[in-house]
């Protein structure tokens, strides 16, 4: 037993949760998201009775890298992998850290010994609190057996004691409220887009988010040991619909992460060139010159009917910036009365946040 305990305190030691920071090798985009599909090369993964995780994971992560890098333009979205390539868990964080990533998403493919499990999971980093969570964290972290030298490396780790998992119960992750609320949404995403059945947010020590820098989830598509899911798991119809669920997910932990930063004021300067001016939000009662406060309420990539149901029987108005459809309910010149309208929306739009317009000019939030 002493000799596990001494284990334990070199690999937190030999460890730390965060890198030190390092040179970006990106852009000056504003956003970087690093996708990484689990597995890969000669590690297949969980096998199915037709097909493998490796695969499955690929082909639903490049989807969600085109649906994001379609739909928000301002985004860097990097891979760990592109093909099927075999890749060390370490070198996975590490590659979003030397980004200097703003969110890492590592997608998998869940599977059991009964073939009766189904539905989706997302994890964030933390001490396994059941059996089947850590279950789910032995089979994942045991892609390291595959790699040379593992013991070396990861100082002793073995993915398939449960004391090694002792480790996670110390660890401090600053982005865990982060990582959770993003994990939420995509777990809403799912049920709510996609039809799957919610097997909800956990936690669990995972090797692949350990050292990565910045929030961060490991989301678990479905279980390939289930025969129907497979089926759903390995067609294009299902790995598009998940795919789009986690895209919008992202495009609500996005634009919260924006209203956090102050990049969405920045944003919100009218220029010549962007499509801002929003003739269609106006009373037609304003003054000129007069500051008009609304409550946003949703965003969409199209514009919606008004009897759409993601307007949930409201009567709102929108205007439309960088190529979106933005959502508003209510107008007021008083800043309390606008409160007390977002107040009430929140019941039905938790999401809804206070935006101002003068002259029918989005303007900076204050």
């Amino acid at each position: 037993m002493a000799k596990t305990k001494l284990t334990i305190l070199l690999f937190v030691i030999l460890f730390p949760v965060v890198h030190l920071p390092v040179q970006s090798t990106v852009g000056d985009k504003s956003f970087v998201v690093v996708i990484d599909p689990g597995h890969g090369g000669k590690d297949y993964g969980a096998i199915g009775s037709a097909s493998n995780e490796k695969s499955i994971n690929l082909a639903v992560s490049l989807l969600v890298g085109d649906y994001i890098k379609k739909a928000y333009p301002d985004v860097t979205v990097m891979y760990t992998r592109k093909t099927d390539v075999f890749i060390e868990l370490d070198q996975r964080s590490e590659i979003a850290n030397k980004a200097k990533a703003d969110l890492f998403i590592s997608i998998h493919t869940n599977a059991n010994r009964s073939k009766t499990p189904y539905g989706t999971e997302t994890y964030t980093l933390g001490l396994a609190r059941s059996d089947e969570n850590l279950e789910v964290a032995k089979r994942e972290n045991a892609v390291i057996l595959l790699e040379d030298d593992y013991e070396r490396k990861y100082e002793g780790f073995d993915p398939n004691s449960s004391e090694s998992y002792i480790i996670f119960e110390f660890m401090q992750n600053k982005f865990v409220e982060q990582s959770i609320f993003l994990a939420s949404k995509i777990q809403s995403e799912f049920t709510n887009s996609s039809k799957r059945h919610n097997r909800g947010v956990k936690q669990a020590g995972f090797l692949v988010l350990r050292t990565t820098g910045m929030p961060s989830v490991l989301i678990e598509l479905g279980f390939i040991s289930n025969k129907a899911e497979e089926k759903y798991l390995s067609s294009k119809a299902g790995q598009q619909q998940l795919a789009k669920s986690i895209v919008k997910a992202f495009g609500q932990y996005k634009a919260d992460y924006d209203r956090k930063s102050g990049m969405s004021a920045q944003e919100q300067v009218p220029t010549a060139d962007n499509d801002s001016a929003v003739t269609s939000t106006r009373s037609g009662n304003e003054t000129s010159g007069q500051v008009i406060y609304k409550v946003q309420i949703l965003s969409a990539n199209k514009k919606l009917s008004t009897n759409a149901p993601e307007l949930k029987g409201y009567k709102a108005d929108y205007y439309v910036e960088k190529g979106l459809y933005k959502y508003t309910f209510g107008e007021s010149s008083d800043f309390d009365e606008i409160v007390k309208i977002r107040k009430s929306l929140i019941k039905d739009f938790k999401d809804a946040f206070i935006i101002q317009f003068k002259d029918g000019v989005k303007i900076i939030n204050k």
